[in-house]
């Protein structure tokens, strides 16, 4: 056997070389992590991002793909705290969902994306991604003209006074009397005492005059064409008269006030005098009616004694479950089945004491002279601050509009969830998600603080009225889950408007 070149032994060559493969590895080699890398980002999911992959909110999703990705990798986006402590505790982390996906935070700033563990190496730099943060609705004030002072609702003008417009000015005016709420039509049918000799000899009179029609949804197209000659017609004002026939009809609803705000314009003053109680009525289509490019402002029909309550608790329920849509609220109240002067008056003064700036009084046909004597009486306004509203809380189980109205905020400010009017598990990683990002306490509830940073955002509307073409629509329910449900009670029931 030959020697080997250096003239070792061959034996003491292999187990030098056997040394050298099963000698350890460098401490540095040991501890060396693949660092990240990202290849795309984009918002996420596609049905919320639309047309703008490299766009999101504060509160909305990325999703990354690369490699070595693994959950619990920190986010780093622009914007954050300096501080390299506080920049790992606020920072997001990488979940793995569908996908890696990360939160994006209310701080970030737009530009580009990396991935980092707590200590190693960054990622590359993905995007640039644009934070494009919502419009922040910001309510108008109340104002209301005509709407802000004190009303009285008039069915049938005949049964009025005679009805001598003379005669129905001088009464209104000596009971304190501003605004008269004339009916104008009911469904599709137009009543022809709302004509303009009529409104000129009240407004002669001195009175503000609005019009007032009941609808059905059967005909939305044409009812809103009868609401448009009301206004051409010289009202101040139109209120829109819906109840339990419009319950479930969110593609009718739509339908009617797209088209008639196309007819009137975007500013002419339009309420809805509706259910109060708006827990009890989880399929009316409230979002759409209070929603934008609705009605700017809310009449609820708070009659206590119909509804079996006291006044202070027809007060306290209704601005609790109305106030969430951030409409002017102007309370109609009742002097039908001849209620106590006594309540006529603590309704008034709660009514300044909640700042309601005007109430209107059902009906002038059903008043008695101590209902009357009541509306007009001066009164002392009662002590003490404006009550404080009470938002609902809304949590997992809950259904209904509001429950649409919170998801419809939610979408507006870059969260992920259905529009169908169910709180579910869905609904309260999405609300858990918000709390997170706004650094609200994280409680997957809709409680009051939530409820103010919510309703900053103007609500993204679903579009009801896809499979609705003018008056050719369903009569069924249609909209949201929601929709197909029964009203808890009709607390109105005993109050006929139609026909």
């Amino acid at each position: 056997m030959r020697a080997p070149p250096s003239g070792k032994p061959a034996g003491l060559l292999v187990a030098a070389l056997a040394t050298v493969l099963v000698a350890p590895a460098p401490a540095n080699a040991r501890a060396r992590v693949p660092v990240p890398h990202i290849s795309s980002v984009r918002c996420w999911p596609p049905r919320v991002c639309g047309a703008t992959p490299h766009t999101v909110a504060p509160g909305g999703k990325l999703r990354f793909k690369g490699r070595n990705l693994k959950p619990g990798l920190l986010v780093l986006f622009p914007g954050g705290p300096k501080q390299r402590a506080r920049a790992a505790a606020l920072a997001p982390r990488l979940r793995r969902a569908n996908g890696f996906q990360a939160t994006v935070p209310s701080w970030a700033k737009s530009g580009r994306v990396r991935l980092a563990r707590k200590r190693g190496r960054k990622s590359n730099g993905a995007g640039p991604i644009t934070i494009k943060r919502p419009v922040v609705n910001r309510p108008k004030a109340s104002g209301g003209g005509a709407l802000a002072a004190n009303g009285m609702w008039i069915w049938y003008v005949s049964k009025s006074n005679g009805g001598d417009p003379a005669a129905i000015a001088a009464q209104a005016k000596s009971h304190g009397v501003q605004t008269v709420f004339v009916k104008s039509s009911d469904g599709t049918t137009w009543w022809s005492q709302f004509s303009p000799t009529l409104v000129t000899a009240l407004k002669a009179g001195g009175l503000h005059v609005c019009a007032w029609q009941f609808v059905y949804g059967t005909s939305p197209a044409g009812e809103a064409a009868l609401g448009a000659r009301a206004a051409q017609t010289g009202a101040d004002c139109l209120v829109i008269d819906a109840e339990s026939k419009y319950e479930g009809k969110y593609g009718q609803a739509q339908t009617y006030i797209n088209a008639l705000r196309a007819a009137i314009g975007p500013d002419y003053p339009l309420a809805l005098s509706g259910f109060p109680y708006v827990d009890f009525h989880p399929a009316f289509p409230y979002s759409v009616f209070l929603g934008p490019g609705g009605a700017q402002y809310n009449l609820p029909q708070m009659y206590w004694k119909a509804i079996g309550t006291s006044v202070d608790q027809a007060f306290s329920h209704t601005y609790a479950w109305n106030t969430p849509y951030k409409r002017a609220l102007f309370p109609l109240g009742q002097l039908y089945s001849d209620p106590s002067p006594s309540e006529v008056k603590r309704f008034r003064q709660l009514a300044d004491l909640y700042g309601a700036g005007g109430v209107s009084w059902w009906s002038w046909q059903s008043a008695s002279a101590r209902g009357w004597d009541a509306i007009g009486t001066p009164l002392s306004p009662l002590a003490g601050p404006p009550p404080a509203v009470a938002y609902p809380t809304l949590k997992r189980g809950a259904r209904g509009d509001l429950v649409l109205w919170v998801q419809e905020h939610l979408i507006a400010a870059g969260q992920s969830v259905a529009t169908d009017g169910s709180f579910n598990a869905a609904t309260e990683t999405a609300v858990s998600n918000f709390q997170t990002a706004r650094a609200l306490l994280v409680t997957g509830q809709v409680d009051a603080a939530t409820w103010d940073a919510l309703l900053r955002y103007q609500p993204a509307a679903p579009n009801w009225g896809q499979a609705a073409r003018a008056s050719r629509v369903p009569r069924g329910p249609n909209g949201p889950r929601s929709a197909f449900m029964r009203a808890r009670r009709d607390e109105l029931r005993h109050v006929r408007r139609g026909g």
